[in-house]
């Protein structure tokens, strides 16, 4: 072979591989801490009526809404390392905050790279460890403030002014438009902080929702009288343990004797507003001491404190979901300016679901559906028809092989996920029956005991192992499960093959860690009061 001829294959190899790189989706991954699906309206959930996500749900219309979307692990750091690794929390080594991350392991995000794309991390990152395997890195440290936060970067930490969820967003917007090889396809992540607790809207939105009462959660007042002992025995009452200073932002003086043993940990709620400005500080009391001093008088007690405690808690909640969807919004217009839109593949999730008064609870790590389940939301244009809504069982792990699929990079064999890339493709042939979960963070804070067990389209099974109790229940039937029907003889048959399943599944997952019971004198220890 000549010189022109070895010349000649080399433009080829070149031109073929920037017409590879071009036809490849860009993919912009929106990504929020808490957010449950039922504060989205395309879910079709009891606060539909409050239109909170009009952006959000204009984006379901345009691609594909996952129904049956969940996590393996209801907590914000591990479902984030899960996404990063495409496995199981035991093997990924981050199975409760707190834990560390290790970065130096086989992450989607490198893989990319090395496929030619190129990566940024904006916003929420909460593994712990500096990112790796992005060209372009600012994340908060650890939970992050909702006013005037600190960013962490390659270079160290730099202090930006405004409201969180609209400074992720600009940063984001910035990368795109500044900051990117435009000759490459891309990878963002812009990881939203809200609506994590505690629940700290944006100046222009202290008042929405102050002309309305939002509707109650069915089981607010949930008594759990068929549950395992494990769901009386929490610390995320909204009664007992959500605090009326911290979390709702009741000045002490206005609080009375509702501010009852909150623990210190708890208090974040008056540290983010020690990092407000002058300016801002008298726009919240502004809007807050109003309502603070009509609370002190009226001297509420019982339930009609509770119901509340529930207006005040969940309106702060969806004025943050308020903020995130405006700059969802304002992402999607960006992308339609600049023609981005016809090859880039946009994605909303979050880390898992929430409890808004279900059960009478706020925060999440139970099983139970309002914090296993996750929302999940892709525009594929040109691939997914608009519009469509997908039943199979998905989870956070299946994430890293489908952002590895959509670059036509090759999926490592020990990732334990699954390419949804088919079911984004109208195919759901050869999908899994099942799903499993497993939390570990116990005890803790909010004293949820640890569970695993296993979800199929129909039927739900939960053990919680330290104190040897199982749940059962049939989502069909009870949606809500408010029934354990364990205990129940109609469903022996069920139960038994579902247990035998469940321990096919951590065999599969590889799930080796210790599932024995607690000897009875420590589970008196262990037990919240």
């Amino acid at each position: 072979m000549n010189r022109f001829q070895q010349s000649l294959i080399a433009v080829i190899v070149s031109l073929t591989s920037v017409a590879f790189a071009a036809e490849r989706p860009n993919i912009v991954f929106i990504f929020t801490d808490d957010h449950a699906p039922h504060a989205i309206g395309a879910y079709g959930g009891w606060l539909k009526g409050v239109n909170p996500t009009p952006n959000i749900d204009k984006l379901a219309s345009q691609g594909m809404l996952f129904e049956n979307s969940f996590c393996t692990n209801s907590i914000c750091g591990p479902s984030r390392a899960v996404i990063q690794t495409g496995k199981h929390s035991h093997l990924n080594g981050f199975m409760r905050n707190g834990n560390k991350f290790n970065g130096s392991q086989q992450t989607f995000p490198k893989l990319l790279r090395k496929a030619g794309y190129q990566t940024a991390m904006i916003g929420k990152w909460h593994l712990g460890t500096d990112p790796q395997g992005f060209d372009h890195w600012q994340v908060l440290p650890g939970q992050g403030d909702y006013y005037n936060p600190f960013f962490k970067t390659p270079k160290g930490r730099v202090r930006i002014n405004g409201y969180c969820t609209d400074i992720v967003t600009d940063l984001s917007l910035k990368w795109l438009k500044q900051q990117r090889d435009k000759s490459k396809p891309f990878m963002l992540m812009c990881q939203h902080k809200a609506p994590h607790r505690t629940w700290m809207p944006a100046l222009r939105h202290l008042t929405l929702y102050d002309d309305i009462t939002l509707p109650e959660a069915p089981t607010l007042f949930d008594k759990f009288k068929d549950n395992a002992s494990p769901a009386r025995h929490h610390e995320m009452g909204i009664d007992r343990h959500m605090s009326i200073v911290n979390d709702l932002f009741v000045d002490k003086e206005f609080a009375g004797n509702h501010d009852d043993g909150v623990k210190a940990s708890d208090r974040s709620g008056t540290k983010n507003m020690q990092k407000m400005s002058p300016a801002q500080l008298k726009a919240w009391h502004a809007a807050y001491r109003p309502k603070n001093i009509a609370l002190a008088e009226a001297k509420l007690s019982g339930k009609e404190l509770v119901r509340w405690k529930y207006q005040r808690y969940m309106k702060d909640y969806l004025r943050c979901i308020k903020g995130v969807d405006e700059n969802v919004g304002r992402l999607m217009d960006y992308l339609k300016e600049s023609g981005l839109d016809k090859n880039t593949i946009v994605i909303y999730s979050s880390d898992q679901g929430f409890y808004l008064g279900d059960h009478g609870w706020y925060d999440k790590r139970w099983m139970y559906e309002e914090s296993f389940k996750m929302p999940l939301i892709v525009k594929w244009p040109g691939v997914t028809k608009p519009g469509t809504v997908n039943r199979e069982l998905v989870q956070n792990l299946d994430y890293a092989e489908t952002f590895l699929d959509v670059a036509s990079a090759p999926i490592p064999k020990d990732m334990q996920g699954k390419s949804i890339v088919p079911l984004l493709k109208g195919d759901n042939a050869n999908w899994r029956d099942s799903l499993y979960y497993h939390y570990y963070e116990y005890p803790s804070v909010h004293m949820v005991a640890r569970h695993y067990g296993i979800r199929t389209k129909r039927y739900k099974l939960i053990r919680f192992y330290q104190f040897d109790e199982w749940e059962f229940y049939d989502l069909e039937k009870d949606p809500e499960e408010s029934t354990n029907q364990y205990a129940n003889t109609k469903y022996s048959s069920v139960i038994t093959k579902m247990k035998v399943d469940l321990e096919k599944l951590r065999k599969h997952y590889k799930d080796n860690t210790d599932v024995s019971v607690m000897p009875k004198e420590w589970q008196k220890k262990f037990r919240p009061r």
